[in-house]
């Protein structure tokens, strides 16, 4: 195997959000020492030796005692970079120490919105107050890379409350931010309200709006746009997200954890209990075909703004760029959704607002 990146899942949460759909449970009553000895009975399974990055994401990885949080990261490290996700309201001074004296240099912080009354209406524990406390004392122990999420498009969300989040990013002078649009999963509370018609949502109009609002101002701060929803600072871009996005493989880790090893797609058991129990962590398995691999390398190079190089590709796959995708280059040449420069195909601006679009347009018949 020839992977050098691992993602962890930690399915732990101390509330469940309105809008997620990850693979979670409430940590009330849950075995978590058992899944802690399973999880790294997994991980010794694949033999790793050396990892260029690791993240560790959930659930919530920070609802873990200190003791189980030193039992997750004792031996662990990447050369790189090591994320844990964490969220504001979970950080106790004793556990920044943990990760402060870990492997862990980096911290992905779920803000998601500012404002209190808001982030109360999405589902979310934790208040502004906390957000500022824990950056603090995540300096204070010593962590430059921190990054946050953010979302958009929230229930009775406006124009001016998303300039208000982001203007508070730049004042805290943050390396990353992740801006995602609010989607809505099944088997959410969002989405059994969208159901009864109880959910009042930003227009699609207005979700553009926001989002080419963002993108100009935090490219205006300097911010590289250098993913379709991640912007930063230049030597902070997330090299394991990167993995993901340059179509690499990786471990994945966990109860739900989706990894790809040898040309296999494959996805871990969800259900704790069912996780627990299997021998084969795997429930399904899906060895890509050609076509496929290039789908994918398509769809995930184009997420970058730096796109997709055409000598790597045609390297990649022993084929023509061109001859596979011209007529579908020049209906997105023609409509200003792609661009071509130094051998690279990527988004123009109205191509990042209109992904899913151009994706679709590289479906290989």
């Amino acid at each position: 195997m020839t992977a050098t990146s691992a993602y962890i899942h930690i399915p732990f949460c101390s509330h469940i959000c309105y809008y997620c759909d990850f693979a979670k449970a409430l940590l009330d009553g849950q075995p978590v020492d058992e899944y802690l000895n399973a999880l790294r009975a997994e991980y010794e399974s694949y033999q790793i030796k050396k990892l260029r990055t690791l993240y560790i994401g959930g659930g919530t990885p920070t609802v873990l005692t200190v003791a189980q949080m030193k039992r997750l990261l004792t031996g662990l490290s990447a050369s790189e970079e090591f994320t844990v996700e964490a969220n504001p309201g979970d950080l106790s001074p004793e556990m920044i120490h943990c990760l402060a004296d870990s492997a862990v240099n980096r911290i992905s912080l779920g803000v998601q919105t500012f404002d209190d009354d808001l982030l109360r209406r999405i589902g979310r524990s934790h208040t502004e107050a906390d957000v500022y406390q824990s950056i603090q004392k995540l300096r204070d122990a010593g962590f430059q890379n921190l990054s946050i999420d953010l979302i958009y498009g929230l229930p009775g969300q406006k124009l001016d409350d998303v300039k208000r989040d982001v203007r508070k990013f730049l004042e805290l002078d943050l390396p990353h931010i992740a801006l995602y649009s609010l989607i809505l999963e099944d088997h959410t509370v969002f989405m059994n309200r969208q159901r009864r018609g109880t959910l009042k949502l930003p227009s699609d109009d207005r979700n553009a709006e926001m989002y080419e609002w963002i993108m100009a101002e935090l490219t205006d701060q300097s911010y590289r746009h250098y993913e379709i929803s991640n912007f930063a600072k230049p030597g902070y871009e997330s090299k394991h997200n990167l993995v993901y996005w340059d179509n690499a493989e990786y471990y994945g880790i966990g109860a739900g954890a989706s990894g790809y090893l040898d040309g296999i797609r494959y996805k871990n058991h969800g259900p704790i209990h069912h996780y627990l129990e299997a021998v084969n962590k795997r429930v399904s398995e899906e060895k890509l075909s050609r076509k496929s691999m290039m789908e994918e390398e398509m769809f995930l190079g184009l997420r970058k703004a730096e796109g997709v190089s055409i000598p790597n590709f045609e390297k990649k796959f022993s084929a023509n760029f061109q001859e596979i995708y011209s007529q579908k280059l020049n209906e997105l040449f023609e409509f200003k959704l792609i661009k071509q420069e130094s051998g690279r195909i990527s988004l123009t601006e109205k191509g990042f607002e209109l992904g899913n679009e151009v994706f679709e347009k590289f479906l290989l018949d």
